[in-house]
């Protein structure tokens, strides 16, 4: 790099963080998640308007390679925190409602995103065709755990006994999406000769949970006298998951997909604050390099140039996405006896996709699986769907759905109410008045 470079990316990186935090106020302000208007004003900056002119003059070609490492890292910790925050306990607690959720708000939009990929098929000619059907029946059935965990905070439903049912499901359809997601890579680069080595994964997961497991959960008791985590032992947690991350990398997976597993494996201790102070102190450094992400995604965003069969795409995927994750949630949650308001109330907040989706979307354009032209109307479909999460709620909840679980009257009688809407309030994230993870 010439030191003009050097100069170029701390002033690009400057800039993408005045931009997250203005696009994040005003998302905010209207009354949408911040990551929504972070995504955005990545968007904003893409090539879209004024030709590109904008993009490539505050995003020269020769700094966005450079741009991509704290992108990338952030990425890392960023799933790192995802899979720490999939406790799956919850769902014991949650009951049939849980499980019938799951199953309909999975198999439903996998089957009409595998029928959308054969339409799109027509006049496309993917890396892989057999992965490119498997990826966009992932792609449309994706719930962005993060963002829900920040929206039931926001709206004070963390701790009720709907938004348990709501995060609980939403954690196994984040690890089917990624479990898919994998497969995916392995059917999209089966030409590779190293093909076997995916395989790998396997012993390599059993591996982190037989070992590596124990290991920190014996490592990470040894609190100091104030019960904070000590220094020592953040650096090795970061580690690992760096560490996976490069692992699964190698063997011929995306990164994030070590990264989360990493996540998965850390021991679910006793003392609920120590993942919270773990995932707090994560959140800084992905605040500063998540941004950058949005602003590389924005940079591949045309919708310029994707024309009138690019919009009849976008309303096709648009119909498939909401009608396929509305209806199966509403359906699964229905036959097990959840009341027709509250299964819909269910059915919007696993709508929400944000930034989970615009990683899937991403490792999708880097396998060959998208153009460019589609990956822009998938990445606008995550954006509006995670836009008409905030209006949806305010359409069907109710002021006892923001209420103690105590107080929800209609919940189905076998519903644990008091340890199970605890733990989802203290796991969910922070109060409404302090920022979370996204």
């Amino acid at each position: 790099m010439t030191e003009l470079d050097v100069a170029m990316l701390l002033a690009d990186i400057a800039l993408i963080l005045v931009i997250a935090r203005v696009a994040g106020r005003i998302a905010q302000a209207l009354g949408q998640p911040a990551v929504l208007g972070e995504i955005v004003g990545g968007l904003l900056v893409g090539p879209t308007l004024f030709h590109g002119a904008l993009a490539a003059t505050l995003f020269p070609p020769e700094v966005r390679p450079y741009l991509s490492v704290p992108a990338n890292l952030g990425l890392v910790l960023f799933m790192f925190a995802v899979g720490l925050e999939c406790d799956f306990g919850r769902i014991r607690g949650s009951g049939r409602i849980a499980a019938g959720t799951v199953l309909g708000s999975t198999l439903v939009p996998l089957a009409l995103g595998a029928a959308l990929a054969f339409h799109l098929l027509r006049d496309r000619h993917p890396a892989s065709r057999p992965g490119f059907v498997l990826f966009i029946a992932v792609a449309v059935s994706v719930t962005a755990f993060p963002v829900l965990a920040r929206i039931l905070a926001e709206r004070r439903m963390s701790g009720t006994w709907l938004g348990t049912v709501a995060l609980s499901s939403a954690a196994v359809c984040d690890l089917a999406a990624w479990s898919a997601l994998a497969v995916v890579q392995v059917v999209a680069g089966g030409g590779r000769q190293d093909h076997w080595q995916v395989l790998l994964v396997v012993p390599y997961a059993v591996a982190l949970f037989t070992c590596v497991r124990p290991l920190l959960e014996r490592l990470l008791s040894r609190r100091g006298p104030d019960r904070m985590m000590s220094a020592g032992n953040l650096a090795v947690v970061l580690t690992g998951a760096l560490v996976s991350a490069a692992v699964t990398q190698a063997l011929g997976l995306h990164f994030v997909l070590g990264a989360f597993l990493f996540g998965l494996v850390m021991p679910r201790m006793e003392d609920v604050g120590f993942r919270a102070e773990l995932l707090h102190r994560t959140q800084f450094t992905t605040t500063l390099l998540l941004p950058v992400y949005f602003i590389l995604a924005g940079l591949n965003v045309d919708l310029s140039q994707i024309g009138s069969a690019g919009w009849w795409d976008f309303a096709l995927i648009m119909a498939v996405a909401v009608t396929g994750k509305f209806a199966g949630t509403w359906l699964g949650a229905r036959s097990q006896g959840l009341p027709p308001r509250r299964a819909a109330l269910l059915a919007t907040l696993m709508n929400t996709r944000g930034l989970t989706e615009l990683i899937a979307l991403g490792v999708g354009l880097e396998t060959g699986l998208l153009d460019h032209r589609l990956y822009s109307v998938m990445v606008l479909m995550a954006v509006v769907t995670t836009l008409m999460t905030g209006p949806l709620i305010r359409c069907f909840a109710r002021p006892e759905d923001s209420a103690a679980p105590d107080a929800d009257e209609d919940r189905p009688p076998r519903a644990p109410a008091g340890r199970t809407g605890r733990g989802s309030a203290d796991r969910a994230g922070a109060p409404a008045g302090r920022e979370t993870l996204w």
